[in-house]
Formats: C-alpha cells, sequence, structure tokens
C-alpha cells in the first residue's frame, strides 16, 4: 500500500460550512488512504488578514445562507439549523474563547484528534443545532462533559486555554492557513507529491478525491457509521 496522504482541516466552530467539511473528512478518513490532520483556527484571524467580508454581512447571501443551509444539512446528514440570532451568534459573541479551549484540548490530547473531534462536534451542535453560548466558560464546560472529558480535565483546560501558550498556538494556525492561501472556511490542505493543493469550502469533495487519486462516494460513504 502506498503512503498516507496527508490532509489537514482548517476549521472554526462558527462556520457551519466547516462542520460539514469535517464530518465528511472524518467519514473518509477510513475511507481513503489519507491521515487527516485537524487544525483548530480562529476565523475572524483568516477574515481579517485577508481581507475577505464574511456572506452574513451581505443581505442576499445571508438570505441564501439560510436555505443552502436546511438543504445541506438533509444532503450531508448533519444537523444544522441556524441560531435565532445568527448575526449575535457569528460575529457579537463569535468564537475566539472557543477555538481557544479546542487548541487547548489538542495541546493537552493524548490520542491523536479523539478528544479535539469530540469537542468540536459538540461546540457546533451547541451553536449550529442547539441554539446554545459557545463563549462562556459554563458553555465551553458542558461541551466538554458531553465530550467525555473529566470535570478536572475541564477546569485544567479552561485554564490552558487563557494562557500565553495557547493564545500563540491559535495565532500560528491561523497564520498557517493564511500563508496556504486562506480567505475562509473550511479549507482542505491535500499534501501531494511535496506540493500543497488547497481547496475552500465543503462543496469540492468530488474535485478533491480526483486530485489525490480517491473515489468521491458521496456524503455518506457508509451509511451505518455516518450517522450522528
Amino acid at each position: 500500500m502506498t503512503s498516507k496522504k496527508v490532509i489537514e482541516l482548517f476549521y472554526d466552530v462558527v462556520s457551519p460550512y466547516s462542520w460539514l467539511g469535517f464530518e465528511v473528512m472524518c467519514r473518509y478518513r477510513t475511507v481513503w488512504n489519507i491521515e487527516l490532520k485537524l487544525r483548530p483556527t480562529f476565523l475572524g484571524g483568516i477574515m481579517q488578514g485577508s481581507g475577505n467580508k464574511p456572506p452574513g454581512l451581505v443581505p442576499n447571501k445571508f438570505l441564501y445562507m439560510g436555505k443552502d443551509l436546511n438543504r445541506l444539512s438533509e444532503y450531508f446528514n448533519v444537523p444544522l439549523r441556524s441560531p435565532s440570532d445568527p448575526f449575535e451568534a457569528m460575529f457579537q459573541k463569535g468564537s475566539l474563547n472557543a477555538m481557544r479551549f479546542v487548541t487547548a484540548v489538542q495541546e493537552k490530547g493524548k490520542g491523536g484528534d479523539e478528544q479535539v473531534e469530540r469537542v468540536s462536534r459538540e461546540l457546533w451542535r451547541r451553536i449550529w443545532y442547539e441554539d446554545k453560548d459557545i463563549t462562556e466558560p459554563a458553555s465551553l464546560s458542558e461541551a466538554g462533559i458531553k465530550a467525555g472529558l473529566s470535570d478536572s480535565e475541564i477546569k485544567e483546560l479552561l485554564e490552558l486555554s487563557n494562557s500565553k501558550e495557547i493564545k500563540n498556538k491559535l495565532k500560528i494556525s491561523t497564520q498557517n492557513a493564511l500563508d496556504y492561501g486562506a480567505f475562509g472556511f473550511p479549507l482542505v490542505v491535500c499534501h501531494l507529491n511535496g506540493k500543497p493543493e488547497m481547496f475552500f469550502g465543503s462543496d469540492r469533495f468530488e474535485l478533491m478525491a480526483h486530485c489525490i487519486g480517491e473515489k468521491w462516494l458521496g456524503p455518506l460513504p457508509d451509511k451505518p457509521a455516518a450517522k450522528l
């Protein structure tokens, strides 16, 4: 068997399209010959660093986004539901605290990205399905508990997430994404023959499969295992 292709997934839990990309890449981790590396990153820093404008700030895009997410939720089998106040959730509250917490989880994780995957998914569920906060320590604690972390682990992670070390690590991840050419999320970087190939969005999987020599089997390559 040829060596696994390294694929980096840069994401932020404030982005619903990132959730779609995240779930699909996690499903294909055991279908394609790949090594998936999760890269928690701060979308706010990407937008500022690239000079991009969030789709939610363009009225027609914002209206389309709501309808689009309903269709995508069914297609990808991901339980997406817009928050009651999307503008507040995405732009006023944001995700800096949440992504620092996820970064701390990754820093302390002992089993690869397993804990990062579970915590990220719970945070997405909170904001994009349960219409709950993801910024306050109590909110992060609830997500951590649902992801299987202990009270002592969560306390340590909350303290670590406010450290200079974790703040810098999140900044570095954000800058790495910008260096690849990021302007939004999800961002998937496939490393092929020593060269990075960048794919933006949750609708490039068929093209990505073609480029890495794999087969796209749809959003549910293994239906029993793919259900959330």
